[in-house]
């Protein structure tokens, strides 16, 4: 396979092909790294195809480098030790409290980082590490445990539980609210709208009004809901509260609510994780994060034992 000399090599696939050329098992690296064989299996395919070559001989008891991978071996070793004498910075830490938890940004920074010290702290410990991504990841390839995504149900590979659902209302700046009023739901065509990702929730909330909504070219998207609430705060038009997202820009009043009515969105909140059994960290931060959310405890232990 022809690569730009500019090009690397995937450093996740680079890690687990490090890991297991050192302890000679694929096995040995998936618990080294606090990942499951398949994942090691597929980060090692994921290289080898990238370079075109083989670099292992599976065989009864553990691997073998083949020469290509011996070769292969010495320069990631030498790399690796190289970064880790540079600076600490590059090191990823490792271990039985880690958990890697992957969202959307929004919900990273409106949900999930104001009770990230909530999440971490009790018996035991614990330490989470974000894998921030608007894409669906394939979290056992990518050594993630857990996944809070929005959508509309569950993904194939995957065991889920809806976290809260979203009872959505208008809201703006007070400076827009101030000229807006009250009244008809009408009137709020009158100004832009502001959504994120897809007009959904507006559509469903003029439904519920008995209006039919298609976006406008004074309307405004943006892909994050983070932009949303920004956009909102300086007077570019009008956006959906998605509560829990917008309660803290509510309560400081950079946003505030424009009417009265609320609608359901159809988009929800779920937690996510592979078939797998989850790691004991893992599990633990799961059943935290679905208190947090209202989920009984007979719920949560099903989502862990399905």
């Amino acid at each position: 396979m022809d690569h730009s000399l500019t090009m690397l090599p995937p450093l996740d696939a680079l890690r687990a092909f490090e890991a297991a050329a050192r302890l000679g098992s694929f096995s040995a690296a998936a618990n080294d790294l606090n990942l499951t064989h398949g994942a090691i299996s597929r980060q090692v395919a994921k290289l080898e195809h990238w370079l075109g070559e083989r670099l292992f001989d599976r065989q009864a008891r553990g691997v073998a480098l083949t020469p290509q991978g011996q070769r292969l071996h010495q320069r990631t070793s030498e790399a690796f030790a190289l970064i880790a004498n540079s600076s600490d910075r590059w090191i990823e830490r490792r271990g039985a409290s880690i958990v890697r938890l992957t969202s959307i940004p929004s919900v990273s920074s409106l949900w999930l980082m104001p009770r990230l010290q909530a999440f971490e702290a009790g018996d035991p410990v614990l330490r989470i590490e974000f894998v921030v991504e608007h894409r669906n990841l394939d979290l056992e390839a990518e050594g993630i445990d857990l996944a809070i995504r929005c959508g509309r149900g569950s993904l194939p590979g995957r065991v889920s539980i809806r976290l809260f659902e979203e009872q959505c209302f208008p809201i703006a700046s007070p400076a827009l609210a101030a000229s807006l009023g009250s009244g008809a739901p009408e009137r709020i065509l009158n100004y832009p709208l502001v959504h994120d990702s897809d007009a959904s929730g507006w559509r469903a909330w003029f439904a519920a009004q008995g209006m039919d909504y298609r976006p406008r070219p004074q309307d405004r998207r943006f892909e994050d809901y983070n932009l949303v609430l920004d956009a909102a705060a300086h007077g570019l038009g009008i956006a959906l509260a998605r509560p829990p997202l917008a309660g803290g820009a509510l309560r400081n009043g950079r946003i505030v609510r424009v009417d009265p009515r609320t609608v359901l969105n159809p988009v929800s909140y779920w937690l996510d994780r592979t078939p797998s059994q989850l790691r004991p960290s893992a599990a633990e931060l799961a059943r935290r994060i679905m208190a947090e959310a209202g989920l009984t405890a007979p719920a949560a232990e099903t989502f862990l034992k399905t």
